[in-house]
């Protein structure tokens, strides 16, 4: 996991817990997020607006199909750059003709040619990878406009894995999510009607166990008999990964796998990304996908139904509401690690500043 200052530096003030959670509301800063599934954005095809950790972003492909993220701003009159043309090499603000290329310095400025404008990076780019039929969009703060190297986890990193990224908008925090995702107990009840979770312990007792870059949160002694354990990863991507046990019926591989990554919309949307992996490779891979996409795609988007249903409408505020208990100690201790890393991150930048 990454570090965090422990300690303020002589005369400045620890951050509150008021603006740790201000911080936290639309994502945590300095990770790499998925922001859009690949096929959404076109080589050559129109430029795509989105919001994402609440900042207006436009998305294009170049004519040789490499993606560009900026800013959707154009810095003439600051409308949506994404409501203007893809002119193949650079995108072309429809309000005034302004041309901005994919490193954000203005290339032309068709009303006024020769102006201080014409040369300035005056849009901000952002760092953007492809990985897992994603497109990854590094969000950095004010001391970390650089990428941290991009270290996606083996299951999404193709080779002998499977995958098929699955996309969906929630009406709901983006932390709430990740509490829902590190919460396998309530696979027993909200799911009990799964074609694979209906035999999970009602009364589990749960372990934690560290790891490198994360923790695991188990149910003990019920390892390969439900949704029974997720573990959480930091890995410059906050991950949460599982699995859940399949029958022979539902093909080659041994367990299917989900790697879960949410990334916030604003303090109350999310764009949630759930990828199924599965460790397969030559025919058996090709017999899972057909599977998977003619009988058990249904099954899983009728799993992530009941949870979205569940997390409809949850905005921030509900932990003054809430009675937790033992079977929540995941949830509380992811809770706990990113307020220290948002608490870490805001102290870095008073000291610097830039706050």
């Amino acid at each position: 996991m990454s570090s965090v200052l422990e300690r303020p530096a002589a005369g400045l003030a620890t951050p509150t817990d008021k603006e740790v959670q201000a911080a936290l509301a639309t994502g945590l800063r300095n990770r790499w997020y998925p922001v859009l599934p690949s096929r959404f954005v076109e080589t050559g095809g129109r430029p795509v607006g989105l919001t994402r950790l609440n900042e207006r972003i436009v998305l294009w492909r170049d004519v040789q199909g490499a993606v560009h993220v900026q800013t959707d701003r154009c810095p003439h009159r600051a409308v949506p750059l994404s409501r203007g043309m893809n002119e193949g090499d650079r995108l072309r603000c429809a309000y005034h003709g302004v041309e901005v290329g994919p490193d954000g310095t203005v290339l032309a400025v068709p009303g006024q040619p020769g102006c201080p404008l014409e040369g300035r990076k005056a849009v901000k780019t952002f760092p953007a990878v492809e990985c897992a039929d994603a497109i990854w969009v590094w969000f950095g703060d004010a001391l970390h406009a650089e990428a941290a190297p991009f270290n996606p986890p083996e299951q999404l990193a193709g080779g002998e894995w499977g995958s098929f990224c699955c996309y969906a908008d929630w009406n709901a925090s983006w932390r709430y999510i990740y509490d829902n995702l590190m919460d396998p107990m309530h696979g027993t009840f909200l799911h009990a009607n799964s074609h694979t979770m209906y035999q999970g312990d009602t009364q589990a007792t749960f372990v934690t166990r560290d790891t490198p870059q994360g923790f695991v949160f188990e149910k003990a002694g019920q390892r390969d008999v439900n949704f029974d354990w997720s573990e959480f990863l930091d890995d410059g991507a906050l991950y949460v990964r599982l699995e859940i046990p399949y029958p022979k019926t539902g093909g080659p591989g041994g367990n299917f796998g989900i790697v879960s990554v949410i990334t916030p919309i604003d303090e109350t949307n999310s764009a949630c990304f759930f990828f199924r992996v599965r460790k397969v490779e030559g025919w058996q891979r090709d017999v899972w996908r057909f599977l998977y996409r003619t009988k058990l795609e249904p099954r899983h988007w009728h799993v992530l139904e009941q949870d979205r249903e569940m997390m409809d409408g949850c905005g921030l505020g509900l932990e003054k509401h809430e009675m937790l208990y033992q079977h929540d100690a995941g949830l509380i201790r992811l809770r706990r690690y990113l307020a220290k890393e948002a608490r870490g991150q805001l102290m870095a930048l008073k000291e610097a500043g830039k706050a």
